[in-house]
């Protein structure tokens, strides 16, 4: 399954992203991002949708007040997207395709964890309302020493949780800055999502078009338990 594993390799662990790799939130965060654009009369470059993706919340705020040649109402717009996004996923919490199945079907097998750019409380209401939660042992996000995507802490502090060594679990991630923060902390990862950017290609040691891929569900299908070493 892995392209740079051996064909018997598995995971000890698994951590997945949440926003476009569970949940499909991601269209919540775009929108909010337009509503939040909108509401400051600003009207976001091409390049924005790219650089924005996956990115910390702060850091998107960021990003919006600095196109808006207003960086110092960089706090305000970042307030009003968490509050915008809240709002939207609160309302329509929706699951990605597969992600139900793949979660049930890791977690009878592995540890599972959740690594994560939103706030805590945010993931953790978002993943109960899809029926998700009580599947996860651990859902990492950034705070104190732990520093957001693509920095590699919250992967690394995933792997941690869950008792392993990065090099030993399994990253799920759709965006490249979340790939990019799992490679960095030395686990291999499988890419989810239509359109794959190059770069993301080329650090993903697998790429499927959604967690209903047959095939990534039958290679789960042969884990054992935790300390499998089963079909890879």
């Amino acid at each position: 399954m892995l392209k740079n594993r051996s064909p018997q390799w598995s995971p000890r662990a698994v951590v997945f992203d949440c926003d476009g790799t569970l949940l499909d939130s991601e269209r919540h965060w775009i929108d909010a991002r337009r509503k939040v654009l909108d509401d400051h009369r600003v009207v976001p470059d091409e390049k924005f949708a790219e650089l924005a993706q996956g990115v910390h919340y702060t850091e998107c705020g960021r990003l919006m007040a600095t196109m808006a040649g207003r960086p110092r109402k960089a706090a305000e717009m970042t307030e009003d997207l968490l509050r915008t996004f809240r709002a939207f996923a609160a309302a329509e919490p929706t699951t990605c395709p597969g992600a139900p199945e793949v979660v049930t079907s890791a977690a009878g097998r592995v540890p599972i964890a959740v690594a994560s750019n939103c706030p805590q409380d945010v993931v953790e209401s978002c993943l109960d309302s899809a029926g998700l939660l009580r599947h996860f042992r651990h859902v990492v996000v950034p705070g104190g020493p732990v520093r957001p995507k693509p920095e590699p802490d919250v992967y690394e502090e995933a792997a941690a949780r869950c008792g392993f060594d990065p090099a030993d679990c399994l990253a799920i991630e759709d965006s490249l800055c979340g790939i990019r923060s799992a490679v960095c902390a030395g686990m291999p990862v499988i890419g989810i999502g239509e359109n794959p950017s190059p770069e993301g290609l080329q650090l993903a040691d697998a790429w499927v078009s959604s967690l209903a891929d047959q095939e990534l569900g039958h290679w789960i299908s042969g884990w054992t338990n935790q300390d499998s070493h089963g079909i890879g």
